[in-house]
């Protein structure tokens, strides 16, 4: 039986619908990365993203050369139904690249596809206090203490 070639790299995903769709999915955090994934049709798909917090453009596009050659090197244990987004942070310009391949690698083929191990934050406003004084810090509390 002729099996197909080995994947060399994986698509691309290039509009941000589709890296939204991914971002719904589970996460995998890593120490230089965070994994998105999520369920695809179109077989599996990459996106690289590294935000503005993390560097200079320098480094930003250093980290993205480093996940690209680090996911050729593991593209065969990608799962075909899966699209992945690398979340790039400062630690993936110090980290071994072979530690890398295989964190990689790792995520490629058991990342979770939803919820993750990351908690995701809720962004949720507090409902203001009724009292005015509380939303001075308790000022009270200290003239009672200073005033004894």
């Amino acid at each position: 039986m002729i099996q197909p070639p080995p994947r060399t790299t994986l698509p691309t995903l290039k509009k941000r619908a589709e890296f939204l769709a991914v971002a719904k999915g589970g996460r995998t955090s890593r120490r230089a990365f965070v994994m998105q994934a999520a369920a695809s049709e179109d077989g599996p798909r990459i996106g690289y993203t590294v935000t503005k917090k993390t560097g200079n453009a320098v480094e930003r596009n250093r980290i993205r050369r480093r996940f690209r050659a680090a996911v050729r090197a593991a593209a065969e244990q990608a799962r075909d139904d899966v699209d992945y987004v690398l979340v790039g942070r400062r630690g993936a310009l110090s980290a071994d690249f072979g530690d890398l391949v295989r964190e990689i690698g790792q995520c490629l083929a058991r990342a979770p596809l939803s919820g993750g191990d990351v908690p995701r934050p809720r962004h949720r406003k507090r409902p203001s206090p009724a009292n005015p004084e509380q939303r001075r810090g308790g000022s009270d509390r200290r003239s009672e203490t200073s005033s004894e």
